[in-house]
């Protein structure tokens, strides 16, 4: 443990030299055998990110069978995966070269900061220290070949997500929101943001859709989208994410409502595209997997010809 946490912080001398961060990296550096870096991001926080970026990663493993998956939790301050993953209190091993080897969980390989240290223990990190661990994770972890690497980000548009977008290329971005408006206003902000730095976005996942009733299957809306006019407020019969949708051009990937199993499995370590994978939410979960590898492919034939002009 001691070495691990050596590796992981012990970096503060070079941090004392790194004056601002124009002395990190300016050029974008892939990660080794990896073919694809998906971001699961939004700048609202309580939207789902980390359920998503599971069950996407596991969806991914289950399209791809033979092709390796990824999964890296880049939230400093409130890693889930851990748990969610099923493994709580356990710890990476250390190769000769001083790598961190990720585990594996359901045939995904696994890091997060929550298998580094303590998670009992507040991380009260900002700025660079954020951003050099963020860049360990990435550089000093033994992936191996990938072809996804899922990178479940925290909320916000902070030091994690621009170490992140300038230091390594991102062949696409999950956005994910709720229905409500204050989700989709904070989520259009970090959409700006991706733009701004040239990330390219597969598109959005409007989560929390609404609540299927164990019993009939019947789904009920849980959020109406409230749109604040010249005067007045006023609701509107589209979703938060058909808005984000039109006011961005960006298509909506997939709807994902509610269902109950979805806590019962995150809290239990065993997801639910792996604990029930016939039930409704697992298989658009399938489905928004299937939509990820053909935005891939065609994003692969675009650039091979761009290259042979």
């Amino acid at each position: 443990m001691a070495l691990l946490q050596n590796i992981v912080v012990g970096t503060a001398t070079k941090l004392l030299a790194l004056t601002s961060q124009r002395t990190m990296a300016t050029s974008k550096l892939p990660l080794p055998e990896v073919q694809n870096v998906l971001l699961v991001s939004s700048a609202k926080g309580g939207v789902g990110k980390s359920t998503v970026a599971v069950n996407i990663a596991l969806a991914l493993k289950n399209q791809l069978q033979t092709e390796p998956i990824g999964l890296l939790d880049v939230d400093i301050y409130g890693p889930s995966i851990p748990r969610m993953m099923g493994l709580e209190g356990l710890q990476p091993e250390i190769d000769s070269k001083k790598r961190i080897l990720p585990l594996v969980s359901y045939g995904v390989k696994c890091m997060s900061m929550g298998l580094l240290i303590d998670q009992k223990s507040a991380v009260v990190w900002r700025g660079l220290m954020v951003m050099s661990a963020v860049q360990q994770l990435l550089r000093q972890v033994s992936w191996g070949p990938l072809h996804t690497l899922v990178v479940d980000t925290p909320p916000g548009t902070g030091d994690v997500q621009l170490s992140l977008c300038q230091n390594i290329p991102i062949q696409g971005v999950l956005i994910v929101t709720t229905p409500q408006a204050v989700a989709v206003a904070d989520t259009r902000r970090g959409i700006e943001m991706l733009n701004k730095l040239k990330v390219p976005i597969h598109g959005i996942v409007e989560n929390m859709t609404g609540y299927v009733c164990p019993a009939c299957g019947h789904h009920s809306p849980l959020f109406s989208y409230q749109e604040t006019g010249t005067g007045r407020n006023h609701s509107t019969s589209t979703s938060g994410g058909q808005h984000l949708s039109e006011d961005t051009g960006l298509p909506v990937l997939e709807r994902i409502p509610i269902d109950p199993l979805l806590i019962q499995t995150s809290d239990s370590g065993k997801p639910l595209v792996i604990a029930h994978p016939q039930c409704e939410v697992a298989q658009i979960y399938q489905r928004l997997a299937k939509k990820v590898i053909d935005l891939q492919i065609k994003r692969e034939e675009e650039n091979a010809a761009k290259k042979s002009r």
